[in-house]
This record gives C-alpha cells, sequence and structure tokens, in this order.
C-alpha cells in the first residue's frame, strides 16, 4: 500500500484533517478553568477577585462541546457565582445577567459550531472517497512482485497531488506505472485521474508498451484541445498538458524488466546491495502528440530474484537541503536498503525520512514505488 511518511495511506495520514474538525485538547480549557478559578478563589483572601475569569468558561465549552454540555457548564458557572458559601467575588444582579447573557450565546454559538462540525465531517468522507478512487492503495503483491508505495501530496490536507502510480495485472504479467504531471497539487488531479483511466485500459488492451504510451498520450492530447476550446482558443489549438511517465512490464514467464520512458528519470536497480541507473532509451513526454511519429522505444532488463526496482518523481530527486545541493538518492540508498532490505514499505518510509532530514522539508508531490522481484 502507498505510505506517507510513516503511516499507510489512509485517512490516518498525519496530513489529512481527522474525521473531528475541533481537536480533543479543545475539550480541556472550559473544565481545567473553572476549577482553578475556584480553587483559587477559595484559597485566597478575599482581596483576590477571580471570579471574572468564569465569564470566560461558556465561550470556551462552545469551542469543544455541543449546546447541552456548553449549558450544562454555562448553569453550573451561575451557580457557583451564586453560592454563598464560596462568596466567589460577591456578584452584583448586573454582572451575573451579563454572565448569563454570556452563557446564552455561548450555547448558540455551540449549536452552530455543532452543524458545520457535522457538515465538514460529510464533505471531508466525500473527499476522501474520491480521491481513494483516484488514487487506490496498492496491494502488497501482485503475481511474483512485492510492491510498497509512498504519496505525498504537496498541497496539505489533500492525498492526491500531481504524481501518480498504478500497478496492474494483465495476461502477460505484470504492468506498472509512475508519472508526474504539469503542476502539482489540486490543479493537477484531473489530468492525473485522466492518466490513471487511460493507463488501466490500456494496459489490459494494449500488447506492448508502446501501445500503452501512446494511449497515454493520446489522452493527454484530446484533453488539452478540449481545455483549448473551451477556453476559447482558435480552432481548439491545444493548450499547455504534459506528463512524464515510465512504464515498466514484469514478465509473466521470463525473469525480464521492459521498461518505456516518457521524459521521468530512470529506475534504480538494487542487486546485492548496490544502486545501478537503470540505462533506458529516453522518449518525450506524454501530450505532445508525437506518440505516433516518434514513439519511446522499450528496453529490457534481466532480472534475478531477489532484485529490487526503485521509481521515483522529481519531488524525491529535485529536493534540495540549505545549501542547494540536490538530494543524492543514488549514494544514500544502498545504507537505506541495508537496514530495510526485507520490507519494501519500510524502505519507503525510510527514503522519505531522510528525505525529509535532508532538505527540512519538501514543498513539492512526491511518490515513490519499490517493487521486490520474487519469482
Amino acid at each position: 500500500m502507498p505510505r506517507p511518511a510513516v503511516g499507510r495511506r489512509s485517512a490516518r495520514d498525519p496530513d489529512w484533517p481527522s474525521r473531528a474538525p475541533t481537536p480533543p485538547w479543545m475539550r480541556w480549557p472550559a473544565p481545567v478553568l473553572l476549577v482553578l478559578t475556584v480553587v483559587i478563589q477559595v484559597l485566597t483572601p478575599k482581596t483576590l477577585d477571580l471570579s471574572f475569569l468564569l465569564a470566560a468558561v461558556p465561550p470556551l465549552a462552545a469551542l469543544a462541546y455541543g449546546p447541552a454540555a456548553t449549558a450544562l457548564i454555562g448553569g453550573l458557572v451561575l451557580l457557583l457565582l451564586n453560592l454563598p458559601r464560596y462568596d466567589l467575588g460577591h456578584p452584583g444582579e448586573s454582572d451575573t445577567a451579563t454572565v448569563a447573557f454570556v452563557a446564552v450565546l455561548s450555547v448558540l454559538f455551540a449549536a452552530v459550531r455543532s452543524r458545520r462540525d457535522a457538515q465538514l465531517i460529510t464533505v471531508r468522507t466525500v473527499a476522501e472517497a474520491a480521491q481513494f478512487a483516484v488514487l487506490p492503495p496498492l496491494p502488497e503483491r501482485v503475481g511474483p512482485v512485492r510492491c510498497a508505495g509512498l504519496y505525498r501530496a504537496a498541497q496539505r490536507g489533500t492525498l492526491v497531488g500531481g504524481d501518480l502510480f498504478d500497478v496492474r495485472r494483465w495476461p502477460g504479467g505484470v504492468r506498472a506505472m509512475v508519472g508526474d504531471v504539469q503542476g502539482h497539487g489540486l490543479a493537477a488531479v484531473g489530468t492525473v485521474a485522466a492518466l490513471i483511466g487511460a493507463f488501466r485500459e490500456a494496459a489490459l488492451d494494449e500488447p506492448d508498451l508502446e501501445g500503452v504510451a501512446a494511449r497515454l498520450d493520446r489522452r493527454l492530447v484530446t484533453d488539452a484541445e478540449e481545455a483549448g476550446a473551451a477556453g476559447g482558443a482558435a480552432g481548439g489549438e491545444p493548450g499547455e498538458l504534459f506528463a512524464t511517465a515510465v512504464l515498466l512490464e514484469f514478465g509473466g514467464e521470463a525473469d525480464e524488466l521492459r521498461l518505456v520512458s516518457c521524459g521521468h528519470p530512470p529506475p534504480l536497480l538494487l542487486r546485492d546491495g548496490t544502486v545501478a541507473e537503470l540505462q533506458v532509451s529516453p522518449g518525450p513526454p506524454l501530450g505532445l502528440g508525437i506518440a505516433g511519429v516518434a514513439p519511446p522505444r522499450e528496453t529490457v532488463v534481466g532480472l534475478r530474484p531477489g532484485d529490487w526496482l526503485l521509481t521515483v518523481t522529481d519531488g524525491v530527486t529535485e529536493a534540495r537541503d540549505a545549501s542547494g545541493a540536490f538530494y543524492p538518492l543514488a549514494a544514500r540508498l544502498p545504507a537505506l536498503f541495508e537496514a530495510e532490505q526485507d520490507d519494501p514499505a519500510a524502505l519507503t518510509d525510510a527514503i522519505w525520512r531522510d528525505l525529509v532530514r535532508f532538505s527540512g522539508g519538501v514543498r513539492d508531490d512526491v511518490a515513490l514505488l519499490v517493487f521486490a522481484w520474487e519469482r
């Protein structure tokens, strides 16, 4: 499954807002302030008047509790202010009326906030389901390939950005795609959804990866033409819409990997503790309308049992530290692989943590996909 940071990609993603809009710690200020004010007022000389702090308790309760609990806390404040045994500040009639008015307003605020919270939870649930439909979690194994992915969108609070990956079985083995569309964040989600949908169909229908790449290219060209027509461009002139991608095909019968690169960084092969960048024939990015004229060429690489393959997007390779140096993935990968060579998902987590330590914070969409060949 894709893993963001240290957890599997799900609604528990630390960058994805929780189902409860109000943080749990917000439930404590109101009762803590109430108890502390009463205790301090009772134990200190009568010359020290802290009863005015009790007027802040109902508004604090409205931030975290529903209208019923807020009304209960407001009533408790009024009761404490009027109990002669505690003598909290000698409130007059106007003071009591003011606190009562604040308590009533707090109940109204709590009712409105509770309704808004319910609406927000519904919206978040729908958004979460929609984003998982675009980029669902990966299975831990597809045929003879163990796989694990990490996805981190640049825009906080979202699960999908401008990067994409997918792994699918087809009659001849396993096919996968890792890509990066123009732009990032929510603005690129539509292109991501279009590419993933086109890949899922082409991966089943096309006999080779060149055909898959041509289908993806055609989809982007068509979308760009439609966008140009909708934007009023003369003659439906295509707009700027492109993506880089690397397509992979693991043979069902042979120990080999077939690759097609469409302007994307080549994968890294981890074998016997060493890291090597695969020599892939470079091809043009998708969406330029040249798949039928100058289609990318397929590269074949032999595999051995125990080989691992790592594909990343430019959110990894273009991350920089404070001095401006790029993240040296190939140089740091052997040590990370040595520590996490039994679990592909753990390796993606280790790379992410190392990337964050190196750069101090990643501001671009990041996608990592690890394959372990196990025939």
